[in-house]
Order: structure tokens, then C-alpha cells, then sequence
């Protein structure tokens, strides 16, 4: 009430003219009249001198309107500030994910669309970034895991097949397609316990009926492509997730078909944010399909 009230005492002052201040702030006279006097009459004051028509500041109102100005001016400001944060010209969008591979081409049309607005990029994985979300730390996500949550929206942002990842002299190399049962014959390359990359795999293990007879565990897919290029055996990967590596090829699997499915998920009582929306959009906008 009181920004109110402050309102009628700094159009007044400017206008010389309660009937004037009311037709510049858009509201009733008797409403001005009603801010002044229960400004006046709550402290004790008086803040304008009734003289006809018009009105002029007591000199308690002249040591009160320098105040009240820079406290208009910042009102503006916080408006300016909160229109450029509705219409997307500025403010911050807090992106986690756990791997840059899908995410990438949705930062880079939301910045093109919306250059003022600051994005911050985070990778870890599943749980970690899934638990920032729920604490607020975080505003979206994208992440492999499947998470069925009432609190939480969630789009599908891709859908890569797994593919056997292979030295190009690998014995397996020259084939137009690899059989699981011929691939578990050599050294497989896996991902550490927990990654859904690794579940999938084993999936695949399980509906081929095989179990590799050498397993290598490497805890990034950083250092499954350097491994792979070195010769240290051969991977399932997703298809975007293939090292761009001269000496590295990727082959369609031919006896069991497997799909890596990323999501994209924001809180739902967060939804309707301006920036999360739109993010939203631009999601579905490259894939749009929600499930």
C-alpha cells in the first residue's frame, strides 16, 4: 500500500494537481486524494499545502520527494528489468546434462533465438543432475534415465541405435554388420556401473543370449574412443556418441536392435517460466515428441 501511496505523493508533487496526478497515474481523484491522506495521517505530516485548485509541497514534502524520485527510478528500473526477463533479453538458464552429445544443437538455436540470455552448461551424471534439478540448483536437464515422476514434465529429445564401435583393423572391421555372439569373442569395452549406456548393453547381451568373454570397464566415453583407437577392443555405443577418429569405424548390429533414448526433464511447477518454456519448445521444435 505504501508504493501506493508514494505513487499519488510523487505525481502530485510533479503535477502541482491531484486532478491532474490522477489522469497521469490512470486512477480516480478521490483515490489520490484517499493515498494522501492516509500518507499524512499515518506518520504525522504534512506533505502538501491545499492553496484553490491546486496543491504545493510543504517543506517536509521537499525533503521527502529526492526519496521518493530515486525510489520511482528504481521501480522503473525492476520494470525494465522484469519486461527484459519476460521477453527473453536477458537473465540466466542453468542446463545440466550427462554428455554434450544431444543437448548441443538445442543450447545453440535457444542462444541464436535468444542471444541476452546467459547459459550455463553442467555435466554429470543421472542422479546428480536429476537431484539439482529437484533442489533448484538446476532449471532443465537432459539425461538417458528413464524417470517417471508426477512433479517432473518430460520431453524426448533423441533417439540413437547402438552400434558396435571398432578399430578399423579390428578382425570384425570388414563386415557390413556385426553379430553380437561374433563380437563378444573379442574384449569388450564397457562403461562404468550405473551408466544406462552399460545397462543397454547388457540388455543386448541378455536378448542375444551371450556374455563377453573379456570385459574392460573405463569410466568415461572420453577414454572408451581413446581406448578403442588404441586397440584395446571394441564398444556398443550410440550411434551420436561415436568418436570422431580416423582409426575408428562404427557397424550396425544385424542379429538385436537397441535404441538409447535421451529425455530432456524440468519441474513441473516450473514449466511455465519464460526461459524454461521456451527451452521447452525449442526442444520439441528438434524432435517433437513428447511421451
Amino acid at each position: 500500500m505504501l508504493a501506493l501511496e508514494l505513487k499519488s505523493f510523487h505525481a502530485t508533487a510533479h503535477c502541482g494537481s491531484i486532478t491532474k496526478a490522477a489522469q497521469q497515474l490512470g486512477i480516480s481523484q478521490p483515490t489520490v486524494t484517499s493515498h494522501l491522506r492516509q500518507l499524512e495521517t499515518r506518520y504525522g505530516v504534512e506533505l502538501f499545502y491545499r492553496q484553490g485548485k491546486g496543491v504545493y509541497l510543504s517543506q517536509q514534502g521537499e525533503r521527502l520527494l529526492p526519496q521518493v524520485e530515486q525510489l520511482m527510478q528504481q521501480a522503473a528500473q525492476i520494470d525494465f528489468s522484469l519486461r527484459d526477463l519476460r521477453d527473453l533479453k536477458s537473465g540466466l538458464l542453468r542446463v545440466g546434462a550427462t554428455g554434450p552429445y544431444y543437448i548441443m544443437a538445442v543450447l545453440r538455436h535457444f542462444h541464436q533465438a535468444y542471444p541476452g540470455v546467459k547459459m550455463r552448461l553442467s555435466i554429470d551424471n543421472s542422479q546428480r543432475v536429476l537431484s539439482a534439478l529437484h533442489d533448484y540448483q538446476l532449471d532443465v536437464i537432459a539425461s538417458s534415465a528413464l524417470v517417471d515422476d508426477p512433479r517432473l514434465v518430460r520431453l524426448l529429445l533423441a533417439s540413437d541405435p547402438l552400434v558396435a564401435v571398432l578399430r578399423v583393423d579390428h578382425p570384425l572391421a570388414n563386415r557390413q554388420r556385426v553379430r553380437i555372439v561374433e563380437l563378444c569373442r573379442y574384449p569388450i569395452l564397457m562403461r562404468e556401473s550405473g551408466s544406462m549406456t552399460r545397462e543397454l548393453c547388457h540388455q543386448v547381451f541378455r536378448q542375444a543370449g551371450q556374455e563377453p568373454t573379456q570385459l574392460l570397464e573405463i569410466g568415461s566415453r572420453e577414454a572408451i574412443g581413446w581406448a578403442i583407437a588404441c586397440g584395446l577392443g571394441a564398444s556398443l555405443l550410440p550411434l551420436r556418441e561415436v568418436p570422431a577418429h580416423p582409426d575408428i569405424i562404427s557397424l550396425p548390429l544385424s542379429d538385436v536392435s537397441a535404441h538409447l533414448s535421451e529425455f530432456v526433464y524440468c519441474l513441473k511447477e516450473r514449466a511455465q517460466g519464460h526461459a524454461i518454456r521456451a527451452f521447452l519448445e525449442q526442444v520439441q521444435a528438434e524432435l517433437p515428441a513428447p511421451v
